[in-house]
């Protein structure tokens, strides 16, 4: 199996490091994102491995050639010319990624432990388009599950808005179905098929993808609350982190 870890954002809300270092490099008890979610891959087999790099590009291929991959055939997806967040970017791998079976992909400034063996297997009994870790801890966007964990809609919490199919419920459906808010865990398995699907080109976010697609293809949220999840999107994260990953 495949994977991709997004690593090429700028890391604005990680100022000052990013000032001058990417993201994906910063430490946690020594290692940096980018090693620890290489290493995660690892304990569940996947050693082939895709990153896209933006900012400070040079400092993460040289880091990957320093490390020799950490043990991991890596392959980079280069973004220098125009960051393409994680639906763009995804796009632009295609040719890295696509194969006959499902493929994984994480963001480098998320540590958990989810078990991916567990999100495998429910992916593969389920056979959805696409199957993403979700959990129950509180987040400014959210997304809507149904009864049996199919994507619904979107909604940021603070604003109000919402996007999705559940907007073009019938009012039998909306009133027969109990939406649940669950935030998003960024650890994903897609089917192969999903690159024929995507509409969206250019610079986009794979939620929009996700909501495009959620009328008329199963994508799945996996349950995994009480996992340890940290996203290391500021510095004073990466205290919380190192109490929890050694």
């Amino acid at each position: 199996m495949k994977a991709m870890i997004f690593s090429a954002g700028l890391g604005s809300r990680f100022k000052p490091w990013t000032d001058a270092h990417p993201k994906a490099l910063a430490l946690v008890n020594g290692k940096s994102l980018l090693q620890r979610n290489i290493e995660y891959l690892q304990q569940y087999n996947i050693w082939d491995v895709v990153v896209n790099v933006h900012h400070f590009a040079d400092q993460i291929i040289a880091a990957i050639k320093e490390s020799n991959g950490w043990g991991s055939n890596l392959l980079i997806s280069d973004e220098t010319n125009e960051v393409l967040e994680t639906g763009g970017g995804l796009l632009k791998a295609r040719d890295l990624l696509e194969s006959n079976e499902p493929f994984l992909s994480l963001n480098v400034d998320i540590l958990t432990n989810l078990d991916l063996n567990k999100l495998m297997a429910f992916h593969q009994q389920n056979k959805p388009l696409v199957t993403f870790g979700i959990t129950n801890r509180k987040s400014s966007r959210v997304l809507l599950f149904d009864g049996q964990s199919r994507l619904c809609g979107w909604s940021n919490v603070q604003t109000g808005e919402e996007k999705g199919p559940h907007l073009l419920f019938s009012e039998k459906e909306k009133s027969s179905t109990q939406l649940k808010a669950m935030a998003y865990s960024c650890v994903v398995m897609y089917q192969p098929a999903i690159f024929n699907l995507i509409r969206q080109q250019g610079k986009f976010s794979i939620i929009e993808t996700y909501l495009d697609l959620a009328a008329e293809h199963v994508i799945l949220g996996y349950d995994h609350s009480g996992d340890l999840l940290v996203d290391v999107g500021k510095p004073e994260s990466v205290a919380v982190a190192e109490k929890l990953f050694s």
